[in-house]
């Protein structure tokens, strides 16, 4: 199976998901703003805790500058409703449990991980214009440090 890798200029694939309110979040809600989506393996384990918090602590920044953002991992929305009361998060977190988002983002597939291949999520993010359109695709970013480096990229 070819691994999809999203390019600048490529439409941004569709999605509607259950978000961690309850409630529902789709791409196309969005359209018309710019847009981060990433995509992280798992809600309350230390690395994606981190880029969870980065993101919140960038927040007020992101948005002045026009930026919407939101995660998506494959934990249920009761899952993503603890993570985000215990970390106090800010944005909508969405739940992908069968994986055909990421897929369609090249989010999942094979990895390497300490050393070994294995298949699973590929901490990835992108940034959508308001026209649908992929402006930056970042795959298997670090948890660490990504936040700020995908601020200095975008001038915020």
């Amino acid at each position: 199976m070819t691994q999809v890798r999203l390019a600048p200029g490529d439409p941004a694939p569709g999605f509607t998901l259950p978000a961690d309110d309850g409630g529902q979040v789709s791409l196309a809600s969005l359209r018309g703003r710019r847009v981060i989506v990433y995509f992280y393996p798992a809600a309350m384990t230390p690395g994606c805790t981190k880029e969870a918090c980065d993101f919140r602590d960038s927040l007020a920044d992101l948005e002045r500058a026009g930026f919407a953002v939101v995660g998506i991992s494959p934990d249920p929305p009761g899952k993503l409703a603890r993570f985000r009361a215990r970390d106090g998060l800010t944005f909508p977190l969405l739940s992908d449990a069968d994986l055909a988002v990421h897929r369609a983002y090249g989010a999942y597939g094979e990895k390497t991980l300490y050393g070994k291949a294995t298949t699973g999520v590929i901490r990835s993010t992108f940034v959508i214009g308001p026209d649908g359109r992929v402006e930056r695709a970042y795959y298997g970013v670090r948890a660490t440090g990504h936040v700020a480096r995908l601020r200095k990229d975008l001038g915020v």
